[in-house]
């Protein structure tokens, strides 16, 4: 058994022509490319089994060589995964059920009748391999570069493989991020974590394809720090994927969804005063802003003309050939596993960052409450849109942390929280605007924003 560490990338077919002669990739390849055609059949049972315990079971053709190999579940981290695998080399092309013994296959499949395990879709492509390997400080790196061309097939569909995976032979996984950002810069490069086993059932049968993460359980005990860290990966993970299936099917609501977590995101960073110093993350704040700033008017324009909504993908597809998105997710990614918020912040900020989130989250609800004002905008609900960066920063905890608050009908505040936001992004007239002073009495007067807003 080894532990995989990868990163893919989705690409063009001309940034895959290009990746193979950037120069980056040519001063550190130690190997030269190497070709291979890869035929690969996935195996499952009718009820798609092994798919809900994040499992995959594949055989490989590689040249003469066959292999099987299983997947466990791992860890995913916005398109950094982590998984355990077994490879087997076979003599001929038949799964080997004695292979699959409690040594590696997972517990929960324990009473499965591994007979029923049938083929289920094909992935056949090329890959073209190098061993890319250059020294980091006193460590010296090596990564598997794998150009991938071909097809996913099931039942008679097919879907484009067109990838760039990187994946970790030695070193930290920190410096998959660093060649892949390094990348992006010139190239445009899509982290998605969704693999190739995931398109295989997502073509085979979109209803059984899993699009949602779950979203990280905090509680009260855990730190600030920890508690920012476990929720903007989530969120960061979430508008990847979002991102990818958008892409792949281009329902309206998934590009709402992926702005929300952006959105988010934005939010988080927002909130956390000296815990995450503003010049910390000025270089991720600022094509943040930008993404938000030409994505938002596109949207709200999109929930009440149709127009724009069937002229968003073409747009998204856009963004997609630019290097913005890639490059925005990968340091993103690049500067939560550093945790680089915490590197230069004063000894306040340490112990912010530092305190118990059940003692830190109802202060941050108090003060951004009060400074919300709700009965100010009961009189003035035109002037609502000005507090919607404040708005939002309530919104995201609430969302996600809500349950570290010893409050109650607290759900009942997020809900109505957020139709105040909605009403705050409409058109103003005179029907919103009553609306508007109707909603923000309805918040000002619940229970729980009572209780929290002192």
């Amino acid at each position: 058994m080894v532990k995989e560490t990868e990163i893919k990338l989705r690409v063009s077919r001309d940034t895959l022509t290009a990746l193979r002669e950037h120069p980056l990739l040519k001063k550190r390849n130690k190997s030269g490319w190497e070709q291979r055609e890869l035929f690969n059949q996935y195996f499952d049972t009718p009820a798609r089994d092994l798919a809900l315990a994040k499992v995959a079971l594949r055989l490989r053709r590689d040249g003469e060589e066959h292999i099987q190999t299983l997947k466990t579940r791992g860890q995913s981290i916005a398109g950094l995964s982590e998984r355990n695998e077994w490879d087997w080399s076979l003599a001929k092309a038949k799964l080997d059920l004695k292979k699959l013994d409690d040594s590696c296959w997972p517990a929960d499949l324990a009473e499965l009748d591994k007979k029923q395990l049938k083929p289920i879709f094909t992935t056949d492509f090329t890959r073209q391999r190098a061993e890319i390997a250059w020294g980091r400080g006193k460590a010296k790196v090596v990564i598997e570069a794998a150009l991938d061309l071909g097809k996913v097939i099931a039942n008679g569909a097919e879907e484009e493989i067109c990838e760039l995976e990187l994946e970790l032979r030695q070193g930290e996984p920190a410096a998959l991020l660093e060649l892949a950002a390094e990348l992006a810069a010139d190239l445009p490069l899509m982290p998605c974590d969704i693999s190739k086993a995931e398109r295989g059932y997502r073509l085979f049968d979109s209803h059984s394809y899993s699009l949602s993460l779950p979203a990280p359980q905090v509680h009260a005990e855990l730190s600030l720090d920890d508690a920012f860290a476990a929720l903007a990966w989530h969120l960061l993970s979430s508008s990847q994927r979002l991102a990818e299936q958008y892409r792949f099917n281009g329902h309206w609501r998934l590009l709402v969804d992926w702005l929300e977590q952006l959105a988010g995101f934005r939010a988080l960073l927002g909130s956390l005063g000296q815990a995450a110093p503003r010049a910390s993350s000025s270089a991720l704040r600022q094509p943040l802003d930008a993404l938000l700033h030409d994505w938002r008017p596109r949207i709200q324009a999109g929930q009440h003309d149709d127009a724009a909504r069937q002229s968003a993908p073409a747009q998204f597809a856009s963004e997609l050939d630019g290097t913005r998105w890639g490059q925005f997710s990968l340091n993103a990614s690049r500067w939560l596993l550093a945790r680089s918020w915490t590197v230069e912040r004063n000894n306040r900020g340490n112990r912010q960052g530092a305190a118990p989130l059940g003692n830190w989250l109802p202060t941050l609800i108090a003060e951004e409450g009060a400074a919300l004002q709700l009965k100010r905008y009961q009189q003035q609900p035109e002037d609502l849109a000005e507090q919607l960066p404040r708005i939002e920063r309530l919104l995201v905890w609430l969302r996600l942390a809500r349950n570290v608050l010893e409050v109650a009908e607290v759900d009942r505040l997020y809900g109505e929280l957020s139709k105040l936001s909605e009403l705050a992004n409409q058109a103003i007239d005179p029907e919103a605007l009553a609306a508007r002073q109707s909603q923000a009495q309805t918040v000002a007067t619940l229970k729980a924003w009572k209780l929290l807003v002192k």
